[in-house]
């Protein structure tokens, strides 16, 4: 077989959302009550021993500011899961997916268990109080937990202020691309190498890969640990399935190359380690899947634009982040990867979206629900020229085809002076500079 100018690359990290983030959070979110009682039945009996620092209380006074710490966080906590839950009903209104890659909802699950865990610390020091003694350092830090708990929830209530909005949720979503971009694809692999697909396709056909889990979808592959794997017994994974795909049981996810010499048992084995590195769950994610991102931010506009939603300034806020998306897609390999191991052998192909598919996902949806915007049309406009210019020539074909579309759609308006507003390139889609003058894709008008 012939060699093939493909993407090459080393494994990358597979990411932290997922199981062992929510395990994580869930440990967080308990560690504060085990301490809490663990403090509030030791600190009272070391009162002797340590300085007699802290408030000054009488004993009716000290349990009844510890009685009061304790009612007000417990009906705090309650206020807190009363809000996380609002809030999750309107982030769903946008987008059902969104929830997943809002990590504000699990740092509420820490604030709760820091509540929950001063209330219990409260309780635990008050039953230890002695008529003729008051515990003035436990009294005291109880009354600093109070505070610290206060600075924290007005933290995160600031932040998740700035997320709840269409155009919050949208900037959330595009950081997360940033980041998992920069991992997947970094940005100093912007060439293509020339790679020989002998060893991993060879003529002779490899042992089917079958997912042995349950239904759900593909979330991303664990490249590190299948890459040892790989290298341990000299094999070759070649996968057909890629992120964001769904799977049944039994659905074949690839071939396995290089165990014909293994005896039947051993090679079972081996099949049996490896499939799980393709990593199937419930929900997809942004780690490996930058499809799922753009989906994300389509998502968002789309409802935006809807008749019972009709707020094209948000379908805008999100076209801000997938011009961000793409430009940074842009000069980087995309499609089919080769990841190789230690050595440089490659070891895994794996399949991914193209240029086109990405464009098409990012762009034509929104065209479509927009088409009647006049801020959709010219944030359009001034996104490809964006995108056009950091593109190489050799991806510019699809930003053409929607540049020509665009001035279809604003040729449709039906007044003259509405065609003429839409036919500006506008990155605020109306109120802008606008009349760009730099280069356009072709297939806009002079």
């Amino acid at each position: 077989m012939e060699a093939q100018p493909l993407h090459v690359r080393g494994p990358v990290p597979q990411g932290r959302v997922g199981p062992a983030a929510v395990i994580r959070y869930r440990i967080l979110m308990a560690l504060p009550v085990v301490a809490a009682v663990a403090l509030g039945l030791g600190l009272p009996r070391w009162e002797d021993e340590i300085p007699r620092v802290g408030l000054t209380y009488e004993t009716g006074t000290a349990q009844a500011a510890l009685a009061a710490i304790a009612g007000g966080m417990i009906t705090l906590s309650g206020f807190v899961i009363t809000g996380v839950t609002l809030v999750i009903q309107t982030v769903q209104s946008m987008s059902p997916r969104l929830i997943a890659v809002i990590r504000h909802f699990n740092q509420s699950l820490v604030i709760v268990g820091l509540l929950i865990g001063t209330a219990v610390y409260a309780l635990v020091v008050l039953a230890q109080i002695q008529a003729d003694e008051t515990p003035r350092v436990s009294v005291t830090l109880a009354v600093a937990l109070v505070v610290a708990d206060t600075a924290v929830l007005l933290w995160s209530l600031t932040g998740l202020r700035n997320v709840v909005t269409g155009g919050g949720l949208a900037q959330v979503v595009g950081r997360r691309m940033a980041v998992a971009l920069d991992v997947l694809l970094p940005p100093d692999e912007r060439e293509l190498r020339t790679v020989d697909l002998t060893d991993l396709r060879p003529a002779v056909p490899g042992v089917p890969l079958i997912h042995t889990g349950g239904p759900g979808v593909v979330r991303g592959v664990a490249e590190r640990r299948l890459i040892r794997l790989t290298e341990r017994h000299d094999a070759r994974v070649e996968l057909d399935v890629w992120p964001g795909q769904h799977l049944v049981p039994g659905a074949v996810l690839g071939r396995v190359h290089g165990l014909a010499g293994l005896p039947e048992a051993s090679r079972e084995r081996m099949l049996r380690r490896i499939a799980p590195r393709v990593r199937v769950g419930r929900f997809r994610t942004v780690d490996q899947d930058p499809a799922y991102g753009l989906r994300l931010l389509v998502d968002i506009a789309t409802r935006a634009l809807s008749p019972a939603v009709n707020d094209p300034t948000t379908a805008v806020e999100s076209l801000d982040q997938i011009e961000e998306v793409l430009v940074r897609l842009a000069g980087r390999p995309l499609g089919t990867t080769v990841v190789t191991g230690p050595s440089g052998t490659p070891r895994l192909l794996r399949p991914g979206p193209g240029w086109t598919e990405l464009v098409s996902l990012a762009l034509d949806e929104i065209l479509a629900y927009g088409a009647r915007s006049l801020q959709v049309v010219r944030r359009v406009r001034a996104l490809l020229v964006t995108v056009t210019e950091a593109a190489p020539p050799g991806r510019r074909a699809p930003l053409t085809e929607r540049a020509a579309l665009v001035e279809r759609l604003a040729g449709g308006f039906p007044d003259p002076l509405f065609v003429a507003t839409a036919s500006v390139a506008d990155g605020q889609g109306i109120g802008g500079a606008g009349g760009r003058a730099e280069p356009r894709p072709d297939g806009f008008a002079g």
